[in-house]
Order: C-alpha cells, then sequence, then structure tokens
C-alpha cells in the first residue's frame, strides 16, 4: 500500500520527487519500528499507539522534534489516503499531537547590506557580472525561491504589464509585479544573455557557459556577493527570500498580500516573518529609549 500512495501524490496530487522520496523514508521508518517489511505492511493492523511508541522512540533517539512531526505529518498523509479509498474505517493519526520544538527565526539582510551588494549595478556591463546582479535583485525584489528563479523563461517576463509568471510548488502558477528598477536591469541583460546562450531553451538565467544556472550556480553568486557586506552565518538565496518578505513587512504591506507573493499555501508559513519584524523592534526600542534599559544597565 505504501507504493500506491507514493505513487497517488506523487501522479495525482503532483508532490515533488523529493517530497515522495521524504515520505517513503518515513514510512519505511515506520515499518522497520514495527518490524515488517514495506511490503509487507498491513496498516488495518497498526493502531495509535504503534504510531505514539515510533515517536517515542525516535525521540528517544536523538532524532529532532521538527523531524518526528514531518514523520507524522507522513503517516497522517498516508492513512488519510488509506481513508479516502475505504481501505481503512479510521485515521489512527488524526488525534496524535505532534511534538513541539521551538520556530527558529529567520535570517534577513539589512537594508543597508542590501544597497551595499547591489552599488555598482550601474557600472557593470560584461556578461557575468550584470548576470549575477540580476541573480540578487531578482531574489531579493520579488521573493522568489531558488528552484523557481532557476524555472523562469525569458517569456516570463512581461515588460508591458511589469509582472513576471512564476510556477511554483506543485505547479502553481502566480504573477508577481516588479517595478522598474528590476526591468530596466532585465533589459540590459537580455543581450548579453542572447549571445551567450547554448542550445537555447529559454531560460532566463544563464550559467558561464550559455546553459541554464544550476542550484550550485546561483547558491555561488548569492554567497560570494552577499559575504563581502554581511556577516551572517547563512548566505543563500533563501535568506534573500526572507530579506524580501520582511522588506515588505518593515515598509506596511499586509500579510496576506506577502502569502500571496512568497506562495505560500498557508497563512502560518508567513506569519513567522511578524516575529522576526517585532523581535527588531524590540532590540530598536531597548537600544533607543531611556526608560527601557533599566537603572542599572
Amino acid at each position: 500500500m505504501i507504493d500506491k500512495f507514493l505513487e497517488y501524490i506523487t501522479i495525482e496530487r503532483r508532490y515533488s520527487s523529493l517530497t515522495a522520496a521524504s515520505y517513503r523514508t518515513d514510512l519505511y521508518a515506520l515499518c522497520e519500528f514495527l518490524s515488517v517489511k514495506p511490503d509487507r505492511f498491513k496498516p488495518e493492523l497498526a493502531t495509535e499507539d504503534d504510531i505514539k511508541a515510533f515517536m517515542i522512540a525516535e525521540l528517544d533517539r536523538g532524532i529532532s522534534p521538527r523531524s518526528v512531526r514531518r514523520k507524522l505529518s507522513a503517516c497522517h498523509s498516508f492513512w488519510k489516503y488509506l481513508l479516502r479509498i475505504g481501505y481503512v474505517k479510521t485515521d489512527i493519526t488524526a488525534r496524535i499531537i505532534p511534538p513541539k520544538f521551538k520556530l527558529p527565526l529567520p535570517m534577513f539582510y539589512k537594508e543597508s547590506e542590501m544597497e551595499r551588494a547591489t552599488a555598482d549595478v550601474d557600472n557593470v556591463s560584461d556578461f557575468v557580472s550584470v548576470r549575477d546582479m540580476l541573480v540578487i535583485e531578482l531574489l531579493y525584489q520579488t521573493g522568489i525561491r531558488q528552484a523557481e528563479a532557476l524555472a523562469l523563461k525569458c517569456t516570463d517576463v512581461d515588460f508591458g504589464m511589469k509582472q513576471i509568471r512564476v510556477i511554483g510548488k506543485r505547479n502553481k502558477e502566480r504573477i508577481i509585479p516588479v517595478g522598474d528598477w528590476l526591468l530596466s536591469l532585465i533589459t540590459r541583460y537580455l543581450p548579453l544573455r542572447n549571445k551567450e546562450a547554448q542550445d537555447d531553451n529559454g531560460e532566463l538565467l544563464l550559467g558561464d557557459k550559455g546553459r541554464p544556472m544550476t542550484k550550485g550556480n546561483i547558491y555561488s553568486v548569492v554567497h560570494n556577493h552577499m559575504s563581502k557586506v554581511s556577516t551572517l552565518k547563512k548566505q543563500s538565496p533563501h535568506v534573500l527570500r526572507h530579506t524580501f518578505a520582511t522588506t515588505m513587512l518593515d515598509h506596511g504591506a499586509d500579510i496576506n498580500t506577502i502569502k500571496t507573493l512568497l506562495g505560500h499555501a498557508s497563512l502560518a508559513a508567513t506569519q513567522v516573518y511578524t516575529h522576526t519584524t517585532f523581535e527588531q523592534i524590540k532590540k530598536e526600542y531597548k537600544k533607543a529609549h531611556p526608560r527601557a534599559r533599566g537603572k542599572n544597565s
């Protein structure tokens, strides 16, 4: 039944291959805990206590609460599928409370750091330099994911409507407005890109050899450029996504608007940025207000 479930989420639900592989690993781990081979696993014989015991055992062997929550999520999705097709009569995972964990606040760059990172944007003219600036500005000004940036086609940029079309997770499409600054940079970049293109399939971002950029390429561009202006422990495309959301929120954007732009399925995923901003507010308050630090500070 596990293989049928994995086929269902891959073909019908259009989950990514990485998600399907993660679910397989988690469900196979459950089978191993129950001392049964995956192809002989009979989920109708499993109980709520079995799932609870599995979670406790994972925590006891040092698996993080966050990872155990993910394993429970895989089990929950599996039993929901079994319930939907009539293979079981109850979802034994429905009442299980997942372990709590403290969600780390997302790291983000300061606006002053972003300004320094792109200070030379008007002074560069060669393909690599303009491309690198475009990568930084694209991620910062739109908040799109690394994979979404790599998938962008030149035709996804609508200069007339000042927007880009993005294909997100599970092939969901969303439209993101862009400003004149970014459009101007893309306009400068396209002729350089077209000269470099090899076996051109229309991807917007090309690597140094004229072929589509890879995850490693785009990570290196961000890491190399942002390391020069920031001391954050992590320098990655995802930090630029966090920076976009935090900047939008700091400048008064509605949380639901940010959710839509980021392509989040749930508002809960977006609300973490409100905590980030509040933590920054507290720091600024303590630093600036004479009564905030206490008499002996």
